[in-house]
């Protein structure tokens, strides 16, 4: 997977360690959004299109924790979450890691471990590791065999550029993918292409699958984000 498909958040204070993590994950190829405090991450969370958060574990206006298990308990639940430290004490990691992070970083964080940390995580949650799986999304069920969408195991008559964008925001369930990100990774255009392509297939994609809520399952726009599925 390129790290162009993938946008990191920080949730850091600290505007020197921001600037340097932004620095090697952009170098990186990877998108940066920066959050500064626990509360302006809560507010902008559900609106902005992030695949990992690099956590720092002490915040002004919250823990690590406190914002790790608002995470855990948000429509968001799913996304992978990296916790930065001063603290190498093995109580610290084990108790940050029971609670639901992915993985642990020391500070000061070397450039190449936080990276391939980072990678890694990516690697385990994101579509690498499971594109040959099928999907059980129930009532859907995505072959990536037969390059097939069924729904109560009916066959629905896909296009295979419509099948490649089910596969795209079933995989990224719950999470917001803005439309440079699908154009880039489904259509192979560079982002910020203008075209309304991406709109018109969202819209027949909605009405093939049911989703509009008729199976469980909706398929959203975020306003100047992107598009969501989620079950609700």
């Amino acid at each position: 997977m390129n790290a162009a498909t993938w946008t990191i958040g920080c949730v850091e204070d600290d505007p020197d360690q921001t600037g340097l993590l932004r620095l090697w994950l952009e170098h990186a190829g990877y998108g940066c959004a920066v959050f500064p405090t626990a509360s302006d991450f809560r507010r902008r969370l559900g609106n902005e299109a992030v695949d990992l958060v690099l956590l720092d574990r002490s915040l002004p206006d919250a823990t690590g924790l406190e914002v790790l298990s608002f995470i855990r308990q948000s429509p968001n639940a799913g996304l992978p979450v990296i916790f930065l430290t001063a603290s190498g004490d093995e109580s610290d990691i084990v108790e940050g890691l029971a609670a639901g992070a992915d993985d642990y970083v020391v500070k000061p964080p070397k450039q190449g471990e936080l990276l391939a940390r980072v990678a890694a995580v990516l690697r385990r949650r994101g579509s690498d590791t499971e594109a040959n799986e099928t999907m059980e999304l129930p009532p859907y069920s995505i072959d990536p065999q037969r390059r097939q969408v069924s729904i109560n195991g009916e066959p629905v008559d896909l296009t295979q550029r419509e099948y490649e964008l089910a596969c795209y925001l079933f995989r990224r369930q719950g999470r917001i993918v803005s439309r440079d990100a699908l154009l880039e990774n489904v259509w192979n255009l560079a982002g910020g292409v203008s075209t309304r392509t991406v709109d018109t297939h969202i819209s027949r994609l909605r009405k093939k699958l049911g989703l509009s809520g008729e199976y469980g399952w909706r398929l959203t726009a975020v306003y100047q984000h992107g598009y969501r599925i989620e079950q609700g």
